[in-house]
């Protein structure tokens, strides 16, 4: 076979493989950047590296130009770097997913995430303004020696040492914060098995758990060691919550509006999407855990700056679910 025909019948292919380098390995651009990739399945591609490999060996034995051996030479280096390259680290993949990936899977469910948001706050506002209201009130949810406990933790008295705590190390309640608060968003998510009314039910029951107390202690004046302690943890901690929620509704409606899937087939989809987002909230708690063990507690720490901060970690935490990874697709 002579070198122009040679050339004239697997040149396309070998522009096809060089638009998919281009494209550094991802098919869905290489099949945007030549349409003979439209059909291609993911298994095709190294078939195509080896008949280019072949094409290669066939140039040199047949004498043909220089130029074509060193195109074809080109490309098969090209192809090796990127079929048998190193696949990343986990901990590099776990980075990108929480940088990119969880944002973009939060907003691709915005619906139920809204609504969770919704069932939290609303509640939280409506009892701080019945119990500023009726300060009586707060005592038909929490009986006086829980009232008594909650007053002494957020005591401007003794709030130059450490707030919202009674004591245990920094490292101790660093573990036990995690605890809880996992604890709190586990039961969140799975309890949205039970058609998502679990996921609602404790929703509204911690957005009014929190009304209650936040109002309690403005009434009995202890609020400034209160929103002092809150501000920075709960920009992680609260939306986390309501992830935690939105999540665990969107596994019950997948058994209650599977769509055209199996009710079987729905839950599988949506458990998956919902261990990615469970996987995220993780890592929010433990950040939220962090800030309120070694920072929130700091009693003597002027007002100014902890609002200062607690303010950056709410600009930081809704930025980031809003706006990182704009552009690209949820994690399926």
């Amino acid at each position: 076979m002579r070198q122009d025909q040679f050339i004239a019948r697997h040149q396309p292919g070998w522009i096809a493989f060089e638009h998919w380098l281009d494209a550094r390995g991802d098919l869905r651009a290489a099949r945007r950047a030549d349409p003979q990739w439209s059909g291609l399945a993911d298994a095709e591609i190294p078939a195509r590296y080896r008949r280019l490999c072949q094409h290669l060996a066939l140039a040199r034995r047949r004498g043909y130009s220089p130029q074509l051996a060193d195109r074809l030479q080109a490309l098969v280096q090209r192809g090796h770097a990127v079929l048998y390259r190193t696949p990343p680290v986990r901990a590099r993949r776990a980075l990108e997913f929480l940088a990119v990936g969880f944002p973009r899977l939060v907003r691709a469910h915005w619906p139920v995430m809204l609504v969770a948001a919704v069932l939290f706050s609303l509640p939280a506002i409506a009892l701080f303004v019945a119990v500023l209201w009726r300060p009586d009130l707060a005592a038909a949810v929490f009986d006086p020696v829980q009232l008594a406990g909650i007053e002494a933790m957020y005591d401007p008295a003794r709030a130059e040492h450490r707030i919202g705590r009674d004591g245990g190390s920094d490292v101790a309640m660093f573990g036990f914060y995690i605890w809880n608060n996992v604890s709190i968003a586990f039961r969140t998510f799975a309890s949205g098995l039970v058609c998502g009314l679990g996921s609602m039910v404790v929703l509204v029951f911690n957005g009014a758990f929190f009304g209650v107390v936040a109002a309690h202690l403005e009434v009995v004046g202890h609020d400034g060691p209160f929103w002092r302690f809150v501000v920075a943890h709960a920009a992680p901690e609260l939306t986390a919550i309501v992830i935690a929620g939105g999540a665990g509704m969107q596994l019950g409606l997948a058994l209650v509006a599977p769509g055209r899937l199996s009710r079987g087939a729905a839950l599988m989809q949506a458990g998956r999407r919902g261990a990615l987002l469970a996987a995220g909230v993780l890592a929010m708690l433990v950040a939220a855990a962090f800030i309120e063990a070694f920072w929130s507690s700091i009693g003597w720490m002027p007002g100014w700056i902890k609002f200062t901060v607690g303010g950056a970690c709410w600009a930081a935490v809704l930025g980031w679910l809003l706006l990182a990874g704009r552009g690209g697709q949820a994690p399926a």
